[in-house]
């Protein structure tokens, strides 16, 4: 009589799961790193659209006023804090996208100011150019 064994062996087995280890292994960091950009898209909006509201004041008042400015809170924003400054009087002013640590985006800072100049202020991993908004590892402006 002739007996077949049907199935996997044990050797087998290990390989497909050290093949899909590796797999995993290269995907998820990519997918962190890629949902991570996904979330800066909130706090490149938001600066542009407090900049313009702070624009708007500005033709009412002939100053900047950040008090006069409502910046967005939880629930309508996420995945960052605003804040707002005159650091030189009331002729300019400095807006500022904190990433929520809770929310993925620990480290990540972007800035705009009176002049649109936008800075970002602190990306990880990556190298932060002077005077642009970058939205993913390695990008340049």
């Amino acid at each position: 009589m002739q007996s077949s064994n049907k199935g996997f062996t044990l050797i087998e087995l290990m390989i497909v799961v050290a093949i899909i280890a590796i797999l995993a292994s290269i995907a998820v960091p990519s997918y962190s790193k890629y949902v991570a950009r996904a979330k800066v898209a909130e706090a490149i909006s938001q600066l542009s659209d407090i900049r313009n509201r702070m624009e708007r004041s500005y033709q009412d008042r002939r100053l900047y006023d950040c008090s006069q400015v409502a910046m967005p809170a939880s629930p309508a924003v996420r995945y960052f804090t605003y804040a707002c400054s005159n650091p030189n009087g009331n002729q300019t002013f400095l807006i500022t996208a904190t990433g929520v640590a809770t929310e993925g985006v620990s480290g990540y800072s972007f800035t705009i100011n009176q002049d649109n100049a936008r800075r970002t202020t602190g990306f990880p991993d990556s190298t932060v150019p002077a005077n642009c908004w970058i939205t993913k590892p390695g990008g340049s402006c």
